[in-house]
């Protein structure tokens, strides 16, 4: 019988045993519709217990894997700045002890300080962006940093073309005009692979890329999206990159009453650890 304890399932092992860590970053101080992705890292790892260690998919067992759960960032309420610091101060340390990561968020936000670390340890840094929105905007309601503008704060640090978008079905005409200069949304797997060859890719997963009728319980919910299969698809079609990070955000479970969106987060998070060590 499974257990449910305080990190996700199968991802138990000690730190410095492990080639993955998870962390949690339970953060959504700039969600602008529906505010509640904080509680996601706690209620991803509980209703990771509803599932099986082992996928088919991939013919892999998490449990044999060298993956552990270090928990959450403590983040003090509101401040963003310090919010920013402690996220890039726990990248830092596991990157440092060459660790690669999966962050549970939270909103969107969370990725910037960690892409902010991570260009600096990695040369010629790519990011596959799967998302509903384009989240290229400067500025949203008057706040450069921002759920709504983290992809285009990124892509002044590690550039526009090297941002690769998938599912992207809301936005701006000027966000879908930067996105087409450099026609890099939704590209196939060939072009990608010749595109990225063996640098270091950090994996975003924003969870509204999926329909409304899979996933509910997001904070800003956009009807026409993937189906899970065909997430999972894509999830598996990255294997054998140089994966060096990822991170699976924007769950607000408690929209959801039934759970259902959290396991399939959970399920997300299994198959992205599966690719990143596939």
């Amino acid at each position: 019988m499974k257990t449910i304890s305080n990190c996700f399932i199968g991802c138990d092992k000690p730190v410095e045993n492990s080639d993955l860590l998870i962390f949690g970053a339970p953060y959504d101080g700039t969600s602008s519709f529906r505010p509640g992705s904080r509680f996601a890292p706690d209620k991803i790892r509980e209703a990771s217990y509803g599932l099986e260690t082992y996928s088919p998919d991939y013919n892999m067992d998490i449990e044999d894997l060298s993956i552990g759960d270090i928990g959450n960032v403590e983040f003090p309420f509101g401040v963003k700045d310090k919010v920013f610091e402690k996220i890039k101060n726990c990248t830092a340390n596991l990157s440092k002890m060459n660790k690669k990561t999966l962050c549970l968020g939270g909103e969107h936000l969370i990725t910037f300080p960690i892409i902010e670390v991570l260009n600096g340890a990695y040369d010629n840094l790519k990011l596959i962006h799967m998302d509903a929105h384009a989240d290229m905007r400067d500025t949203y309601i008057g706040e450069k940093f921002s759920h709504a503008t983290v992809l285009n704060n990124i892509s002044e640090l590690i550039g526009q073309e090297n941002i690769y978008h998938y599912g992207i079905r809301s936005g701006t005409r000027e966000e879908f005009n930067k996105i087409a200069k450099y026609n890099n949304l939704n590209i196939k797997h060939s072009e990608l692979s010749e595109k990225i060859g063996d640098d270091p890719v950090y994996l975003t997963i924003d969870l509204d890329i999926l329909d409304t009728s899979i996933l509910p319980g997001t904070g800003t919910p956009e009807p026409g999206g993937f189906s899970f299969k065909e997430l999972s698809e894509l999830l598996f079609s990255f294997r054998g990159f140089n994966i060096v990070g990822a991170d699976v955000v924007e769950l607000a479970p408690d929209y959801d009453f039934t759970g259902a969106s959290s396991i399939v987060a959970a399920k997300v998070v299994r198959n992205t650890l599966c690719t990143m060590l596939g």
